[in-house]
């Protein structure tokens, strides 16, 4: 089976860093882009960032100040780096990745995880 699993999650004060990252394991042959969204209660389930396997990015754009996607290709890793973290900011952080599965499914998937917990509060 192939799974994402993310980590970084947890209580931090306003103003403060967190780092989340996403791995991608599996019987995978390659990773066409990976991501993060996130979703408030009550809210619907927004971009925070994307970065393609050529590198490109895309950010919310209320977003790009204070936060910065990376990846490691070589360890199927996405990590998203948040700094000047507000209280807005408080949500469950979910990774997204496109992956293409290896022979005899070679299927094209998007996958999700299971999301990690960010909040914000003094």
């Amino acid at each position: 089976q192939v799974q994402l699993v993310e980590s970084g999650g947890g209580l931090v004060q306003p103003g403060g860093s967190l780092r989340l990252s996403c791995v991608v394991s599996g019987n995978i042959v390659r990773i066409t882009a990976m991501g993060w969204y996130r979703q408030a209660p009550g809210k619907q389930r927004e971009l925070v960032a994307t970065i393609t396997s050529g590198g490109s990015t895309n950010y919310a754009d209320s977003l790009e100040d204070r936060f910065t996607i990376s990846r490691d290709a070589a360890k199927n890793t996405v990590s998203l780096q948040m700094n000047g973290l507000e209280p807005e900011d408080t949500a469950a952080y979910y990774c997204i990745a496109g992956v293409v599965i290896a022979p005899p499914s070679d299927k094209s998937l998007e996958l999700w995880g299971q999301g990690t917990l960010v909040t914000v509060s003094s």
